[in-house]
């Protein structure tokens, strides 16, 4: 059976959630990933009625839902509050911008999160976590002996009561591996699970987008963190054959620019191995939702959207269930 093909709505938060899910089951979508922002899922009025209504809302569209999505709070958890936060956090969490004072908010808006998630009918919550080190990702001055241990050891102290909220809630989190937070490569990844004990709600939302133009084995990560992968977005991202003005770390260019080494498109117009992904989540036996989402600075995002969710469906397949050549072994 293919896997349901759902599409992240962080990129259409402009548009209210009824308009929003037409469009998406007009696209081809089987389902949908409701961001925690715009009025597409609100934790601060997730109750019963407020969950049921949502519930009565996708089916009248004819739409399943599987995850919420927490990015922008998330990301206030660990992070090294500053002006740009305001932008990106509701004014009751961001509040006066005392650095400790947004951080512990967020915080406690994730947990709650967990408890809508549980509300709403839903086992994951996708997201951000933040980095209290993500400036020292380039190493000079030379970082200081422990400041990195000390990074792990934040992301812990702030997280690791989070995650048992959600062990409590039989919720899980699912961080988006991906530059800024905790953790960006397999190598960070690792170290972010050792950092809580490997805490059985502490997961991945997988996104290879992330990966590729960094240098990072994309189809390595899920062999590695085969029992961690909780959700997958599917997002495609290309990356130069040639040297260009703004390497790998962009250069303080605007995406979609053609000075840019790399840039995210439309899913199946990048370099990303999808074909490799789908057997690889075959091989780990992912059967979860296969989640677009959509970017892509130079072009429609209907047009993408729609493109994406046939491209997705078209590539995706399940597993075999025989073993090859032993038929011949049959008498």
């Amino acid at each position: 059976m293919a896997r349901p093909v759902t599409l992240f709505t962080g990129q259409w938060a402009d548009l209210p959630i009824d308009e929003m899910c037409s469009k998406a089951k007009s696209f081809g979508y089987d389902g949908v990933e409701l961001a925690c922002w715009g009025d597409h899922f609100e934790v601060s009025k997730a109750d019963a009625a407020y969950c049921q209504a949502k519930r009565a809302l996708l089916a009248k569209h004819g739409l399943k839902h599987y995850s919420i999505s927490t990015h922008l709070v998330g990301q206030a958890v660990c992070d090294n509050i500053d002006a740009r936060h305001a932008q990106i956090l509701p004014g009751s969490i961001y509040g006066d911008g005392d650095p400790e004072g947004v951080r512990q908010r967020a915080a406690e808006e994730i947990k709650k999160t967990a408890t809508a998630a549980k509300e709403f009918g839903v086992s994951t919550v996708n997201g951000f976590t933040g980095s209290s080190i993500w400036h020292l990702v380039y190493s000079f001055p030379p970082n200081l002996p422990g400041q990195i241990d000390a990074g792990y050891e934040d992301f812990a102290k702030r997280w690791g009561p989070i995650f048992d909220h959600f062990q409590n809630e039989g919720v899980r989190f699912a961080l988006e591996v991906h530059p800024t937070e905790i953790a960006f490569d397999i190598s960070s990844a690792r170290r972010a699970l050792e950092a809580v004990g490997n805490h059985p709600a502490f997961g991945f939302n997988y996104d290879p987008s992330h990966f590729g133009y960094q240098g990072v084995d994309y189809v390595k990560f899920l062999y590695e963190f085969s029992d961690r992968i909780f959700h997958v977005h599917m997002k495609d991202v290309a990356w130069s054959d040639t040297p260009k003005d703004a390497g790998v770390f962009g250069g303080h260019v605007d995406f979609h620019k053609p000075e840019r080494y790399w840039d995210f498109k439309s899913v199946g117009r990048g370099c990303i191995n999808f074909e490799k992904i789908i057997r690889a989540l075959n091989d780990i036996s992912y059967g979860g939702p296969l989640s677009v989402e959509w970017e892509d600075g130079g072009m429609d995002r209907e047009h993408g959207a729609a493109e994406s969710c046939e491209f997705v469906k078209r590539i995706d397949f399940p597993p075999s269930q025989l073993i090859f050549d032993a038929q011949f072994a049959e008498k």
